[in-house]
């Protein structure tokens, strides 16, 4: 799969076909890590009891249910997802659970989101960043949509900058994810990642681009070695 077949109908598309295995692999491929990184764009996104949040590119809903944790009863999450399938799932786990959280599922477009401007006291993304169509505009919307003084917090892959790490990285794609996701019927979803990661901006190309649509503040923090990464921003 090359940079240039990443179409959004294709992404769509991987998205859809992953959603019932999708956190099975995540757990499995990140040795449970995952929760973690998640849990750490939690606290950066500063969300607090009774904030109105988003979290944009929801997927299966793990860090919607986190935000909506951590902002309680008297607050409110919305879950953002074009995967219907990735929706489907993360209402039926929230029902499985038998968990009362204050989430909104919504099927919708990180380009163009379906709320009104300083709308959010907080925002989280998780892997979703690095799969949109056009990221400026993605984080304009996200700068639209927020609360002056509001925080967001991006969880996504990247590229590392050690010449090792990143060895190391395109070894573990080829050789555990794609064999990994393979056994699931599932290789063209995964093969997808390698290139992916080719075009995404780094963590300072990130913060060029967050400086640029608007935010005041924009700082990235590296992690796992570099093989992940969080942008955190702030609109003053």
């Amino acid at each position: 799969m090359t940079v240039d077949s990443i179409t959004p109908d294709r992404v769509r598309a991987l998205f859809d076909d992953i959603a019932p295995v999708y956190d099975q692999l995540n757990t499995w491929l990140s040795l449970g890590q995952h929760r973690i990184w998640k849990q750490m764009a939690v606290k950066w996104s500063a969300a607090k009891p009774g904030d109105t949040c988003l979290d944009v590119c929801c997927g299966s809903g793990d860090l919607a249910q986190r935000l909506a944790e951590r902002v309680g009863a008297t607050g409110q999450v919305f879950g953002v997802d074009f995967s219907t399938e990735q929706l489907e799932v993360a209402r039926q786990r929230v029902r499985d659970r038998y968990l009362d959280l204050p989430i909104a599922w919504l099927e919708g477009d990180a380009l163009n989101l379906p709320f009104s401007d300083n709308y959010f006291d907080a925002a989280t993304m998780g892997y979703g960043l690095r799969n949109v169509a056009d990221i400026p505009r993605c984080l304009k919307e996200l700068h639209r949509v927020l609360k002056p003084g509001a925080n967001a917090a991006i969880l996504d892959l990247h590229r590392p900058s050690s010449p090792a790490v990143r060895a190391f990285q395109q070894w573990y794609l080829s050789a555990i994810v794609v064999p990994a996701a393979t056994r699931f019927g599932l290789t063209d979803e995964y093969a997808y990642i390698g290139p992916s990661l080719e075009r995404f901006p780094t963590g300072a190309e990130q913060i060029t681009l967050a400086l640029q649509v608007g935010f005041s503040t924009a700082t990235h923090y590296p992690i796992a070695g570099g093989t992940m990464g969080v942008l955190v921003v702030t609109k003053f």
